[in-house]
């Protein structure tokens, strides 16, 4: 169990894609190759599996009046160890000049729609790869593929955010290219995310008009992270109640620098700011790298 948050260790399950043929249907996805590349990870290397050591923290004869400071330092070790493999991770990107966002959201917000929209407009410039991250089923990254980007479907069973250890295996998976675009779905939590590093550039989160003008106050730690806040679903604003000023100054008051972009990935509007912040990204990125 995730020391964290509490979540499940029955081990993430990793599956590329762009050879991925469903039980009753043609093989998938822009490469076209064939075969079906699953791998199930072992439970010592996953930061979900974080490496226990099977021993009741403390002694059973003594004073129990001091249980919470033993789970924070737990916690605290577990995320030293997934800040060290989130910092491999980052440096493996960096080196191959590959810009990668770790998308997050609430379920339903509109991650995987926004996706298949900005790979069909990017994906004539450069390698787009799609990193994800779902509690079962590969609907989501089936549909990555069929947009044009190579794929690794990562399962966390009973997990509920993804962790440095399993990009790490993934990267290895779907080995992208030099100088590529990289996006890592995480599953779809405002909270456990916000807390565990994966080697990105940038946390980009997601919210829709749908969820109400309130969000960045309720999930202030996933706001704070932030590189960018996108709000989605901006063709439904006349029909509920979002007031965007509000939302933009309860975003700012918990991240005062973090950058606000209204779209609607189903109507396009304001697709266009969003992928001028993604190359804005790779330029200064290239700049680092050289």
């Amino acid at each position: 169990m995730c020391a964290t948050c509490g979540c499940g260790d029955d081990g993430a399950t990793i599956t590329a894609m762009w050879g991925y043929r469903p039980p009753d249907g043609p093989t998938r996805g822009a490469q076209g190759r064939q075969g079906d590349a699953r791998a199930k990870s072992g439970q010592a290397e996953s930061d979900h599996n974080h490496p226990h050591d099977h021993t009741h923290p403390h002694d059973h004869d003594h004073d129990h009046g001091h249980p919470h400071t033993e789970t924070i330092s737990l916690e605290q070790k577990v995320l030293a160890k997934n800040d060290l493999l989130a910092e491999q991770n980052r440096r493996w990107l960096a080196d191959r000049g590959i810009l990668a966002f770790n998308i997050t959201s609430s379920p339903g917000a509109g991650k995987t729609t926004l996706l298949e929209h900005t790979i069909r407009a990017l994906g004539s410039k450069r390698q787009v790869s799609v990193i994800e991250g779902d509690q079962e089923t590969l609907l989501d990254a089936d549909r990555i593929t069929a947009a044009g980007a190579r794929a690794v479907q990562v399962n966390t069973g009973a997990g509920c955010h993804l962790d440095a250890a399993m990009i790490e295996r993934a990267l290895h998976t779907l080995e992208p290219d030099r100088g590529s675009l990289l996006f890592i779905e995480n599953v779809g939590n405002l909270v456990c995310p916000a807390l565990f590093d994966l080697g990105e550039l940038s946390k980009v989160v997601v919210i829709s008009v749908t969820e109400g003008s309130d969000k960045p106050l309720k999930y202030p730690h996933m706001f704070a992270a932030a590189g960018l806040v996108l709000i989605n679903k901006m063709d439904l604003l006349p029909y509920v109640d979002f007031d965007l000023e509000i939302c933009a100054q309860h975003a700012r008051s918990v991240n005062p620098g973090v950058e606000i972009l209204p779209v609607s990935a189903t109507k396009g509007d304001g697709m266009d700011v969003w992928f001028q912040w993604i190359d804005a990204r790779a330029n200064e990125l290239h700049m680092t790298v050289t």
